[in-house]
């Protein structure tokens, strides 16, 4: 008897959970322990501990329970303001910025290069505008170069910074690659936007690229502690945008009190320089300790910190290991990292002490020293299909 719709959701539900926890040897991957008192938990985006400030909730307790459409253009302007932007658009998320600018700009003639390690939504975003997806390897630009002369000039989608392994795109080299072979630059700057460039403006305008790069894009749930996305470009992108996504059609506006959040937090951040500066401080002592225990970090963004682990076991492994030093890091695995293996994620923040700092180091190393620095390769029979 052919099974029911119903019965194939739960047999499919059934396998994956099983054979997931089977993989991780009954333990949940999303699932750590939770904070103590005096633990260093290092598994938010919060990179400048801006999340408890008094001024944006001050600013949330004063919010207006409506909707303010007046407010939500006051902070588009400032935003593009911020960026040195044309304009600038407000999504309920990252994820809604960028599905929604590639539904906007892509048609199905237009390829869509989007790096490797790049946040999915950049790929959804393309496919759902039916365009064609080619990957190129992360960070290769002349990969890239050799996929273009191939496919024909198109969409180049990055991330600023990846936002598992830490490294930084080459974005004044993608800049010349798109001028030189008629492509458009889209850069999302979630994990950059807040902590680089003057007053936080971003990557893009720590290089002075504003002018280069036609797309910016970025959550601000990560240094802005908020609930929106934001893409940068021109206005008349900006009213398609709004007319046309799917994201902006089918989503209520963003509420009245992250509104006013956001528009405190912009103004908390752009004054923020001396947390930036501690954030680089700690990125730097950390990752140079780490390199000096034998960790083959990649990238050199300081606030993101990957200890790569290999087999699910192993980082559930190591994952018990921190918490028992009271380091509380994010575990990630397929689909969020490439290829088969796993990392753990240490999200630094300004708000971390010189005593915490030497804790992390001192657990990193003690992971470096009973596990070794690089983990044992993931065995094929590990894997799962779904």
């Amino acid at each position: 008897m052919t099974a029911s719709v119903a019965e194939r959701i739960r047999s499919r539900v059934e396998h994956v959970n099983r054979a997931r926890l089977r993989e991780w040897g009954g333990h949940h991957p999303l699932v750590g322990r939770q904070p103590a008192l005096g633990d260093i938990p290092l598994n938010s985006n919060d990179y400048l501990a801006i999340g408890a400030d008094p001024r944006i909730a001050s600013a949330l307790h004063a919010a207006p329970t409506s909707a303010d459409h007046g407010a939500t253009a006051a902070l588009e302007a400032e935003f593009a303001a911020y960026l040195g932007a044309p304009a600038a658009v407000l999504c309920q998320s990252g994820w809604e910025a960028n599905v929604g600018l590639l539904q906007t700009i892509v048609d199905c003639d237009t390829p869509v290069y989007v790096d490797g390690s790049a946040h999915m939504s950049l790929a959804f975003g393309a496919r759902a505008a039916g365009a064609t997806v080619v990957a190129f390897p992360h960070n290769d630009v002349d990969a890239l170069r050799c996929r273009i002369a191939a496919c024909g000039p198109g969409i180049v989608a990055v991330d600023a910074i990846d936002s598992t392994a830490g490294s930084r795109a080459q974005i004044e080299r993608l800049c010349e690659l798109a001028e030189h072979t008629g492509s458009v630059l889209v850069v999302d700057e979630s994990h950059t936007l807040g902590v680089d460039g003057p007053r936080g403006a971003g990557m893009v305008a720590a290089l002075d690229l504003a002018d280069r790069v036609a797309f910016r894009t970025a959550s601000l749930a990560k240094a802005f502690a908020g609930r929106a996305g934001v893409v940068a470009c021109d206005p008349d992108i900006a009213d398609c945008f709004r007319l046309a996504s799917y994201p902006a059609v089918f989503s209520s506006a963003v509420p009245a009190r992250d509104i006013a959040a956001l528009r405190a937090a912009l103004a908390v951040i752009g004054s923020a320089e001396s947390r930036r500066a501690r954030l680089r401080v700690v990125g730097s002592r950390i990752r140079l300790a780490m390199s000096a225990s034998g960790f083959e970090l990649a990238g050199d963004a300081g606030h993101i910190v990957p200890l790569p682990t290999g087999p699910a076991r192993h980082a559930i492994a190591v994952r018990e290991f921190l918490e028992q030093r009271g380091v509380l890091g994010s575990v990630f695995f397929p689909p969020a990292v490439p290829g088969a293996g796993t990392l753990i994620r240490l999200s630094l923040h300004a708000a971390l002490t010189d005593p915490q700092v030497d804790r992390i180091v001192a657990a990193c190393t003690g992971v470096a020293n009973t596990f070794g620095p690089i983990p044992p390769a993931q065995h094929p029979s590990q894997l799962i299909s779904s």
